[in-house]
């Protein structure tokens, strides 16, 4: 017997909404209510958080790059994952590696983003990427990226270039350079006071 279908199925973005507790009392409610009795809008809401679990789990190992924000670095960091931070100012570099017994890799690029509204990362040179449309938060004033961390181990000495690039009607805008001068962590000298437990 299947379960009939929902006349006004609840947005995934609502759902969301409803369990990031970002919802007035009265809208908190309202959905809570439906969700009592829709088995459609509850298994939409259970999909969700399974897709958000395995996106969490993916970061959490190492095996993708994504772009953050502060909050989940917090949560990462409470659940006893070992975090290494590098903040590059706008324009500017920072020397960086990776640690045997890091878990996570953050990259906190700082630009002014007041006005912004589509904002690309571009890796620039030889392995050149493109990613479109990140999500960023004005406010902030920075761009918050988990980095591959398996792929971060195997970098030999180097230098990567990324950009934050500003998509407007009129053209793409270069909002800022950052260089991160990488060294394996075999050849480093001393601790690294950028890291984070």
């Amino acid at each position: 017997m299947t379960a009939p279908s929902c006349a006004r199925p609840i947005a995934p973005e609502r759902l969301l909404e409803y369990w990031l507790r970002e919802l007035s009392d009265t809208a908190d409610g309202r959905v809570e209510e439906h969700l009592f009795g829709c088995v459609q809008c509850t298994d939409a809401l259970q999909e969700l958080l399974d897709l958000g679990a395995a996106v969490r789990a993916s970061v959490r190992r190492g095996v993708v790059g994504a772009v953050i924000n502060d909050t989940f670095v917090w949560r990462l960091m409470g659940a006893g994952l070992r975090v290494r931070e590098y903040r590059v100012p706008r324009d500017g570099s920072v020397q960086c590696t990776v640690a045997p017994d890091d878990d996570l890799v953050i990259a906190r690029l700082e630009s002014p983003l007041a006005g912004v509204e589509r904002l690309d990362i571009v890796t620039v040179g030889d392995a050149g990427a493109v990613l479109a449309d990140v999500p960023f938060d004005a406010a902030a004033g920075e761009v918050v990226i988990a980095t591959d961390i398996a792929q971060l181990r195997l970098l030999p000495t180097s230098t990567v270039t990324m950009q934050l690039v500003a998509v407007e009607a009129t053209g793409r805008r270069v909002l800022g350079e950052y260089r991160f001068e990488h060294t394996p962590w075999g050849e480093r000298e001393g601790g690294d006071p950028q890291e984070h437990e």
